[in-house]
């Protein structure tokens, strides 16, 4: 009997083990802003949501899917155009933003549109340039598949399928977009070394880039206007167009800069496809207005060699494993036959 108690308490806490790794944050990282409470991952709910995230049924002609516009190769963002593309080869005002550590930001979209996780995939499934569809047909369709009642129940032991746990299924998925084990990490954890050229960047960007990327997530989660010259055809002011506030004219999310190697075109519209013109415009074309960043008003002065040693810097952000984690990518055991 006494054995059978300690097999018991072994199997328990195992399964809490196991139920714990879902999501852990990474050493000396900040606590999570999302309340995992209210939303309480598990696996199954997680399968449903990576399911449906790649599922281009949530569009209003099964054309376009989550993944279309958030390549887990290109650090869940697109690399083969500036701007996001929709149904019937629609395409948005915007370029579509790298999903990585969500559980550790307040708001969502380049203008802070959405303020939860939650409700976020509302935005991109009702947008007409976008998915074209609403989440009550969204329901209405998965309702009449094969396969995801089954998966519902499964993951809510409930085969009903609501607009409410279809949302929350997906920022399951999306809370596991955890990246944190890129060289960088690894030269904090002292399991690496940063060569010289790398080092001196990583200099250069304390001095200059770390108030508004910062540390460890590299980015500061709120909205700057960095002195880009507005397009005069998408006329997108940003977080202005949320707020009404003159004040927050011409400002966007600031991005975080983690796998920006592979997170080209960048800035809100994809205009430049190169790290060194990002570079360039902070050395050389910064407009001065009344909402640019404080940080700003002054351009950066960088030498070409220290531009060099900055991008070697960056270029330690790339985390690999996240690129090519099996458990982010197509979920082919699910989808295949899932009609």
């Amino acid at each position: 009997m006494k054995k059978l108690y300690v097999i018991g308490l072994l199997f328990l806490l195992m399964s809490f083990t196991a139920r714990k790794q879902l999501f852990l944050t990474p050493k000396n990282w900040p606590d999570p802003w999302y309340n995992f409470s209210k939303n309480k991952l598990s696996r199954d709910k997680i399968a449903l949501g990576r399911a449906l995230f790649y599922d281009p049924i949530l569009s209003k002609n099964n054309t376009i899917s989550c993944a279309s516009c958030h390549s887990q190769f290109s650090a869940f963002t697109h690399v083969d155009h500036a701007l996001s593309h929709g149904i019937r080869d629609s395409i948005g005002i915007r370029n579509a933003p790298a999903l990585m550590n969500l559980a550790w930001q307040k708001e969502f979209m380049r203008d802070g549109a959405i303020n939860h996780l939650d409700m976020q995939a509302l935005a991109p499934i009702s947008n007409a340039a976008e998915m074209g569809s609403s989440i009550d047909s969204v329901v209405y369709k998965l309702q009449n598949t094969k396969r995801y009642p089954s998966l519902y129940f499964k993951a809510f032991r409930d085969s009903s399928i609501t607009g409410e746990k279809t949302l929350k299924a997906i920022a399951q998925f999306m809370l596991t977009l955890v990246s944190a084990n890129s060289k960088y990490d690894k030269v904090l954890r002292k399991e690496a070394k940063f060569t010289e050229q790398e080092l001196n960047g990583y200099t250069l960007f304390q001095k200059n880039c770390s108030s508004c990327h910062q540390e460890p997530l590299f980015t500061n989660g709120k909205f700057a206007n960095i002195g880009l010259p507005i397009d005069s055809m998408l006329k997108d002011y940003g977080r202005m167009g949320i707020t009404k506030n003159p004040e927050d004219s011409l400002k966007f999310k600031v991005p975080t800069l983690r796998n920006i190697e592979f997170s080209y075109p960048y800035m809100h519209d994809g205009r430049f496809k190169k790290l060194s013109e990002v570079l360039n415009h902070y050395t050389k074309s910064i407009i001065i207005s009344k909402s640019v960043a404080p940080e700003l008003i002054n351009p950066l002065i960088l030498t070409s060699r220290e531009k060099v040693d900055l991008t070697a810097f960056l270029l330690t952000l790339t985390d690999k494993e996240f690129l090519f984690n099996r458990e982010f990518s197509y979920p082919k055991e699910l989808l295949l036959n899932i009609k």
